[in-house]
């Protein structure tokens, strides 16, 4: 084949996919479609100049364009890692985690479904075998992420809708292809009726193989990129490398899903690059993979496309029949997962609710595309497969393709039309009229310091300032006056605004290096929260993220019984570490938000709601520094090096901006710019490391402190610290419950909790201690514990409190003073050795 006409036809099909576009934008058709019909027109061109008579200039070309090496490895191993890395990029992990139990149904459960579905109902048509009816199944259950992708990406689909339907196409290749390859076995190897059981057994090794494959490669690609830090392009060339490495081992070693291990390896490099790697290296990353999805998801259905000419040639009157068996089996498997299945999950509470707008969506956006093509191509070109079945899984794949993208695809814009999905609901309604008002109310300030800058004639800039003005008092009125939004509206518009400003300080801060790229992703996953929280449940949704935002999770807990259990303490020391820096950068981002509410909220929504937020804000800001201030108490030395990394970053931005200002200003040369920034990011790479937390040390001090423990000697503070166990709670949390047994006694590090029994409540704090009259007493409990803020409690049992009552003077006077707050005899509950006059 000439290489110059292959060249040019490539360089050709670059045109075309640049004219698509605009072309897919004039007629209202989603870019995949408008990307299918020019690739099926150029592969009928093709081949009509090829057995017509007309000319024979143009058959060089047509042999060209038939010739090419279009296999279905092509599009398994180079462009489908491409477009599912890109995409796993791109995602917003915790508003897909959101959605979970829908996704994986949809993913997993549907496909399973459709292959049976499919595969018997063209068994029962067609008098094929079965095992080569249920391969079909197979072919054609998956949706394509190229497609789906693309098309909700064009139209104006609602946010939630788009992650369900990307989320399943990203996922479901893994079971279908792990289907495929069963079945195409038995098809090979002449078993007629296949047995499911022996199909589906195989799923969670391919899915758990593929999973840490994918984990492992990412997790090791990090590393490299991260010693290839300050060389830019190394970075980006490591990241190309990553998804089809990860695919190839997972597919051709490990023997596990190339698919399951790509999308986890984008998963991982999502989770742990912004951390490791430098902020423009992210985004340059990030937009690298952009352009590479593009061009990788234009041409794999371009070339699909071109194929279909071919593979229908054969088509025979009775196939139209099969086809249309296939169509309706599809749908209809689908159908049932959408209004059979998914609604009995919400009624059980496995699953969140899916609104019946959004399943007719779903069920209409499952559209095929190049992977189904792909797989029906593998078929054809193996020659263990039988001639009669080729023929069949190559026009019945081809033929639902078609029909998809076709049928479906251009119609679902006005699906979604049709459904409401498109209409703004009439906060988002609010919010834009907001939106309006501030953009304008800003635009007249910009506009009068631009005249009054270039001295323009005052008549024109009178004239004009009129009409301007006009059309912001309309624009303030719409979003002041409106009837139809209640008070309870105006506040959740007021949140989603603050929350929303309060995300772009945030993004402000990560670009000018204030706030660690490492917490770039956990403050911003915050500020989303708040966000979502303020849309879905107003004033208390906002409430709830914001009490979210400073509180010990799960995995600080778990963190915490490493340690004190197993003396584990990496985890617990990274994670203290963490909450550090989060609630600093917390703090930072809130004392910017008064300046938002009274310059631009106040201005549309009036002093009312301005002061409501102010109040809601420093409720946020003594959380956050009741938070702060418990660690510090907890770790006193370590706040302070946290606050001095933040000193040195922020000169070391400071003095950068001053290098680039004396450049623009032409008072240093380029090459004396260039040696002022290598020196500047060998400091800031110094500044970047977070000091080291040892868990341990700390403890000893925090112990040290406790005035209880003053007459100890140093020997004893150690061996006391490492008898401790270590406990987080969050406020409203109950430490102890009433009638439970006593077992242990509590020291607060940090924090307040409230005790209350026979009626009464009182508050105890840092330095306190609660549990052990009931020890002493040896009765059960009558007290409840609440934590009344995020605390960390010290647990000591009772065996090594009652040895630590019996040698500490200090320890015995605490329990005679609480004993006497609650008119019990101290005498009779301490030791007889440990009395005192």
């Amino acid at each position: 084949m000439d290489i110059v006409l292959v060249t040019t036809f490539i360089a050709a099909l670059f045109l075309v996919i640049g004219a698509a576009e605009p072309l897919a934008a004039r007629l209202q058709l989603p870019y995949s479609v408008i990307l299918a019909i020019l690739g099926i027109c150029i592969g009928a061109s093709a081949i009509f100049f090829l057995q017509t008579e007309l000319t024979d200039a143009l058959n060089p070309v047509a042999e060209a364009i038939l010739g090419l090496p279009i296999r279905s490895n092509v599009f398994l191993y180079v462009f489908l890692p491409t477009l599912l890395f890109q995409a796993t990029l791109g995602m917003n992990l915790r508003r897909m985690m959101d959605d979970w139990v829908p996704i994986l149904v949809m993913a997993v459960v549907a496909v399973v479904v459709a292959t049976i579905s499919v595969g018997y109902a063209l068994s029962w048509a067609s008098g094929l075998p079965l095992a080569a009816c249920l391969l079909v199944g197979a072919i054609v259950s998956t949706t394509d992420p190229s497609a789906v992708v693309s098309i909700f990406r064009s139209i104006s689909a609602p946010r939630r809708l788009a992650r369900i339907i990307e989320g399943e196409s990203l996922l479901n290749d893994a079971a279908a292809i792990a289907l495929f390859g069963l079945f195409m076995g038995f098809v090979m190897l002449g078993v007629p009726n296949p047995s499911l059981a022996d199909a589906l057994a195989r799923f969670p090794l391919l899915i758990a193989g593929g999973a840490f494959t994918g984990w492992l490669a990412a997790r090791l690609s990090v590393r490299l990129m991260a010693l290839f830090g300050g060389h830019e392009l190394a970075v980006l060339s490591t990241s190309v490398a990553l998804p089809y490495l990860a695919y190839v081992v997972a597919e051709q070693s490990v023997g596990a899903s190339g698919v399951i291990a790509v999308v986890a390896a984008g998963l991982t490099l999502n989770l742990v690059g912004p951390g490791r790697l430098p902020p423009q290296t992210w985004t340059n990353l990030r937009e690298l993979w952009d352009v590479l999805a593009h061009w990788a998801g234009a041409l794999i259905f371009i070339l699909a496309a071109l194929l279909i000419p071919r593979m229908l040639e054969e088509v025979r009157i009775a196939d139209f029949v099969l086809i249309g068996v296939v169509t309706l089996a599809a749908i209809a498997a689908r159908a049932i997962i959408l209004f059979g299945l998914l609604p009995l999950l919400t009624l059980l509470r496995l699953s969140p609710t899916v609104e019946r707008p959004y399943r007719v969506a779903i069920l209409w956006g499952g559209l095929r595309g190049a992977v189904t093509l792909a797989l029906a191509l593998a078929v054809t070109e193996s020659f263990r497969v039988p001639d009669g079945i080729q023929r069949v899984v190559g026009i019945l794949a081809t033929g639902f393709t078609l029909f998809t993208l076709i049928a479906q695809g251009s119609t679902l814009r006005w699906i979604i039309t049709r459904l409401g999905l498109d209409r703004l609901s009439p906060i988002d309604e609010a919010l834009s009229r907001q939106v309006i008002a501030v953009a304008l109310q800003t635009v007249r300030e910009d506009v009068a310091r631009t005249t009054e800058n270039y001295d323009l004639s005052r008549e024109i800039v009178r004239s004009e300032a009129k009409r301007f003005g006009e059309r912001l008092d309309d624009a303030v009125k719409a979003a002041e006056d409106s009837t139809d939004i209640l008070d309870r509206d105006r506040v959740t518009l007021g949140l989603i605004a603050l929350a929303g400003h309060e995300r772009d300080t945030i993004l402000a801060k990560v670009r000018e290096r204030t706030i660690s790229a490492r917490m770039a992703e956990q403050v911003l996953s915050d500020a989303d929260r708040l966000i979502e929280g303020a849309r879905t449940g107003g004033r208390n949704g906002y409430n709830r993220a914001a009490r979210r935002s400073v509180a010990y999770g799960r995995g600080f807990r778990a963190a915490g019984f490493l340690q004190s259990r197993f003396h584990i303490s990496g985890p617990l020391a990274r994670m203290t570490a963490d909450r550090f820096e989060l609630l600093l950068s917390q703090r930072l981002v809130l004392r910017d938000l008064g300046a938002f509410i009274d310059g631009r909220i106040r201005r549309i929504h009036g002093r009312r709601l301005s002061d409501l937020l102010h109040e809601l804000l420093s409720r946020r800001v003594e959380a956050v520094e009741t938070a702060l201030e418990g660690l510090r108490l907890q770790y006193p030395g370590y706040a302070e090096e946290l606050e001095r990394r933040f000193i040195r970053r922020t000169a070391l931005r400071l003095e950068e901006r001053e290098y680039a200002a004396m450049r623009e200003d032409g008072l240093i040369e380029a090459e004396i710019y260039t040696k002022l920034l290598e020196d500047l990011a060998s400091r800031r790479a110094a500044a970047e490391e977070r000091p080291h937390l040892d868990i341990a040390l700390q403890r000893i001090e925090l112990v040290r402190q406790f005035p209880l423990f003053a007459d100890l000697d140093d020997a004893s503070l150690k061996r006391l610290s490492q008898a401790f166990r270590t406990r987080y709670v969050n406020a409203g949390e109950t430490v102890v419950s009433k009638d439970t047994d006593a077992k242990s006694v509590f020291f607060i590090a940090s924090g307040a909790v409230e005790l209350e029994t026979a009626g009464q409540t009182w508050r105890l704090g840092r330095g306190e201690m609660f549990g052990q009259m009931a020890i002493l007493m040896k009765k059960t409990r009558r007290t409840e514990v609440r934590s009344i803020a995020p605390s960390t409690l010290l647990v000591l049992d009772e065996a090594r409190f009652v040895r630590l009552l019996n040698r500490s003077g200090a320890l015995q006077d605490a329990v005679r003073a609480s004993a006497e707050k609650r008119g019990i005899d101290a005498v009779t509950l301490l030791p007889a050795n440990s009395h005192r006059p």
